[in-house]
């Protein structure tokens, strides 16, 4: 296998394979967990949760270090491509308000008791923007490398015209 393919197939399996495990397991907690264990056993609620904090914390991790590897090497392909890097930063600004959300869920701060209160409807909230991650992630993959011709290209060194 060619060496220049090996980082990007490790840092592309660790940002998918980082996304179903924790997008499962948040489905697993909101479908599963949360409602059979609802106002029945607190104790048991937060051992999970406990547990579950490791996974969240080091997918974070992972999340940031792969995705910000994979927008680095997918940038010079995608140079003056307004379209995806509008895509991308909304991608970013979901996934961190996605990160906010599990860590909150996780923690054991007393200002964040408001969301642990109401799990069912945060982890809910962050099913969908997840879903909504996913999608725009697929169509900027799927909609490829538009081809020079496709993309305007502003010369930032350009000298100014006057019309």
């Amino acid at each position: 296998m060619d060496s220049e393919l090996i980082l990007p197939l490790i840092s592309r399996w660790a940002h998918v394979g980082t996304a179903i495990v924790l997008v499962g397991g948040t489905a697993f907690l909101r479908l599963a967990v949360i409602p059979a264990l609802e106002g029945e056993n607190s104790e048991l609620l937060g051992k999970i949760r406990q547990r579950w904090k490791k996974f969240v914390h080091g997918g974070i991790a992972l999340f940031l270090i792969s995705g910000f590897y994979n927008y680095i090497k997918a940038m010079p392909l995608h140079k003056g491509d307004g379209l995806y890097h509008g895509l991308i930063g909304t991608k970013i600004l979901l996934a961190l308000f996605v990160f906010f959300l599990a860590s909150v869920l996780v923690g054991n701060k007393p200002g964040t008791q408001k969301f642990r209160d109401d799990a069912k409807k945060w982890t809910g909230i962050m099913l969908l923007v997840s879903a909504l991650i996913v999608g725009i992630s697929g169509f900027a993959k799927v909609r490829g490398i538009p081809s020079s011709g496709d993309v305007p290209v502003v010369d930032a060194t350009a000298e100014p015209t006057a019309e």
